[in-house]
Order: structure tokens, then sequence, then C-alpha cells
């Protein structure tokens, strides 16, 4: 058994320090928000993710995982200290580690011994870990020999649990070998190939690892822009492209743009980390430009479709940046629902859990119960979140309730041809040609039992 402060209960910090102790080790949680604090004694978790709730209520029922906003209680004798806490980006992109060196200092101001390890999990410029040993060197230079370790985290949010207990890989970055060696006997009941690596590079890691996956991302959104201006349906050619063992299906679903803390933060964090030394990030700048274009790309296709948007009514099916979270920061449907209302329209929505949070963040959108509370009398309803019960949606029922029955499907979740048949004109992301509703519905009048279609691969 391990002695274990985790700094920050955040979503890495929360759920790092519930999985150690669920590994059998000891673990202190330690924040400065005291109403944070005090909830998590209470047994309240401050945000959603599967499976956590019932992880941290185990674990403090066991003895193994307690919750402090003092440091001095929460760091004496431990044989690690993980920093998880907040590295936010600044005005010109750089992260910022403002919030992650105070941690430090006072952590060097409260530690009598040399033998802790400090281990940082926030996601930090390349070259931070260094810094980091040398602030704790200048000040308490009784500290000199305190090792400052990477090991950066890769859990996704909606899947965090699983991640940590089964990761693809453990990054452990570090410029002494005993130290690196110490920090994997930690690890050691998990079953994952283990990298040991210096710190800049395990910081690296992190940082490349994120921008390739919203370079994924990114790219397949502009393979859907071009597959509707020629026809082609992006859903198969991002299934004929994943099934080359070279490319891989994962991260090849179009949509409305990516979002969240980590992909938007951290690509321009290392744009910003090349350019200060002398690189020229062009495609991380790209990556960027499209998916900022993505998620205006959504109120192109409703003004083609509507003609206007001031005082139209439009409602919204998702609100997190993701499924199986309540996280709505950088998320592209807040982002949209705060154009929308820019140009006038009155907006309703509804998400499973993310509504509590949006409703502080957006005090004029109307939360919802449900989808079809969302749809009733709506002009067109955007589906900005593919969260699975919307895969089950009556979608006659959908479209006898709307005003208009345009559905704007950002995330290529139904399909379109039962959304079709249910009476809906819908609108995917590059699945083709898509003609405007004004002319499907005049088609309609003037060949009443004819068949059509929103599809197709011609004008």
């Amino acid at each position: 058994m391990h002695e274990i402060a985790i700094l920050g209960t955040g979503y890495v910090g929360l759920v790092t320090g519930a999985c150690f102790a669920e590994l059998g080790n000891s673990v202190i949680c330690i924040d400065i928000d005291v109403e944070r604090i005090d909830g998590l004694r209470r047994g309240e978790i401050p945000f959603y993710e599967p499976g956590l709730e019932e992880l941290v209520h185990r674990n403090v029922a066991s003895d193994r995982l307690f919750f402090t906003t003092d440091y001095s209680e929460g760091l004496i004798n431990k044989d690690f200290i993980f920093l998880c806490l907040p590295t936010p980006p600044s005005s010109n992109g750089a992260a910022d580690v403002t919030i992650l060196r105070a941690a430090v200092a006072r952590i060097a101001e409260v530690i009598q011994s040399s033998d802790v390890l400090v281990v940082n999990k926030s996601t930090a410029p390349v070259g931070t870990c260094q810094s980091l040993q040398r602030l704790i060197s200048t000040v308490n230079p009784r500290l000199a020999g305190v090792q400052v370790l990477s090991n950066p985290e890769f859990l996704r949010e909606g899947s965090a649990i699983s991640d940590f207990m089964s990761p693809d890989r453990i990054v452990i970055g570090a410029e002494d070998r005993y130290a690196a060696e110490r920090l994997r006997q930690v690890y050691e009941p998990i079953d994952a190939p283990v990298l040991i690596t210096d710190t800049k590079s395990a910081e690296m890691i992190k940082y490349a690892s994120n921008a390739f996956l919203a370079t994924k991302i990114s790219f397949i959104n502009e393979i859907a822009d071009i597959c509707e201006k020629v026809g082609a349906d992006v859903s198969v050619v991002a299934e004929g492209m994943g099934l080359d063992k070279r490319i891989g299906k994962a991260f090849l679903r179009p949509g409305v743009g990516y979002g969240g803390s980590c992909f938007p933060k951290d690509v321009m964090a290392l744009a910003h980390l090349g350019a200060i030394h002398g690189a020229d990030p062009k495609l991380l700048k790209a990556v960027m430009d499209v998916n900022t274009h993505q998620f205006r790309r959504v109120l192109f296709k409703l003004r083609e479709q509507l003609g206007y948007i001031e005082g139209r009514t439009i409602g919204v099916w998702g609100i997190s940046y993701k499924p199986n979270t309540d996280d709505i920061r950088e998320s592209p449907s807040v982002e949209i629902m705060r154009l929308l209302e820019q140009e006038g329209a009155e907006i309703k929505a509804y998400d499973p859990v993310a509504m509590p949070k949006a409703s502080r963040r957006l005090p004029n959108v109307r939360m919802c119960r449900n989808v079809y509370e969302v749809a009733e009398g709506a002009d067109a309803v955007l589906l900005l979140t593919e969260w699975t019960e919307f895969k089950s949606i009556d979608l006659k029922r959908v479209a006898s309730i709307m005003r208009t029955p345009i559905i704007i499907d950002g995330r290529n979740v139904l399909d379109p041809l039962k959304a079709q048949e249910a009476g809906l004109h819908y609108v995917g992301v590059g699945r083709g040609k898509v003609r405007k509703y004004r002319e499907v519905e005049s088609d309609a009048l003037i060949h009443p039992d004819g068949e059509w279609s929103t599809l197709s691969g011609e004008d």
C-alpha cells in the first residue's frame, strides 16, 4: 500500500484519487475549494462521470479515500503527491501554469522529506517538470533532492474509470531512473504497457496525442464538407477509410467539431509552444480553423433551410460537448446557442445531465424535460450531442409537433431515410447534397403522391 496525496478534485484528480484507492492505496485529495471538499465529505460528487459516485462512496466507507483543504494535513508522510490542477489557456494561447506553480510552492513549504515524489498529471508546457523541480529547491533548499515526474493522464470523460484501470499505456517521464521505477510500482496492479522516458518527452506525448486526435476530427469534418459539395456520403467514406489498419476508425466521426477541456486548449497551447520556439505549426492552425468553421456551418445550414433566424424557435438536443458527461466547457452546442441568441432566436434545449450547469451559463435558454418538449412548435431542431437515447426518438411524433419539420443532425446520429419517412426534412453532416426545405415542400405540393428525398447526389 502506498500513501498518496492528490492535489485537485476536478475530473482528473477525483477519478485518479478514487481509482488509486480502489487499488488498495491510502489516498487523500486536497483542494482549496472549501465548498467542494465539504460536499465530497457528504458524499456529493461535483460532476457527472459514470460509476464515479459508487467508487468514491465505496472507498470512503473502506477508509481508503479522504478529503481535506489543509495542505499540512494532506501532505504529511506521503510517498507520492500527484498534481491534478487546471492549466487554462492564457490570452495568447499558452497554458497558464500559475495555479500549478502556486501549489508546488506551497508543497515546498510544507513537506519535510526529499523522499516524496511529486508527479505532475496536469497538462503543461514541455519543460514544466524541470521548472517545478527548480521552484521547489528555490522555495526550500533542503528539498533540492525532490524529484518531479511527468505522468500524463489519458482519461476520457464518460469512460474515465475504465480508462484509468485499463489504459492503452502508462507514460512516466523522469530524469532519475530510480524515481521512475518507484512510480511504476504504483501502477503494478494495472495490466498495461509502461513507457519510461524523460520528462520533456512525456510532456510532449500528451500534447502530441491530443493534437493528433483533434487533427483526425478536423480532417474528417473537412472531408464531410467536400462530400456535401460533390454528393458523396461521408459516413460511408469514413467507414471505408477506417477499414484500413493504417488509419483506423477511431475519431473519424464528422460532426459540429471538438470541444471539452482538453482538445481546444491543448492544440492551442502546442501551436503556441511551437511558435515561440521558432516552429511554424501550420497544420495545428488549420486544425483549429476547421474546428471553428465547423460549428458555424450549423448556422449556415439553418439559414439556408429557414431563410432567416430572427424570431424563429430553435430546439437543441444535447448540450454537453460529448455524451456521458455534464461537461459544457468549450462545448460546440453552447457556442452555437450563443450565436443563435445573438441572431434573435428563441431557444429550447434538452440534455440528459448537463442542463443544471447549462442553465447558469445560458439563462435565456428554456431548458425542457425531454426531446419532445423541445420539438413542440419548433421551426427547426439541432441535434448537437450524440447521446444514446437520441437514437430511439419517435421521429413521427417529432414531425407531427414541430412547426417546421426540419432536423439538422450535427452528429449524424439519425438514419436519414427513417427521418424522411417520418416526415422530417433531414440535414446531416457530409451526407450528400441537401435541398432546401422550401423546394422539397413545393415538390410535394406538385407531386403529392410521389416519393421525394432530401439526399441526392445530383442537383
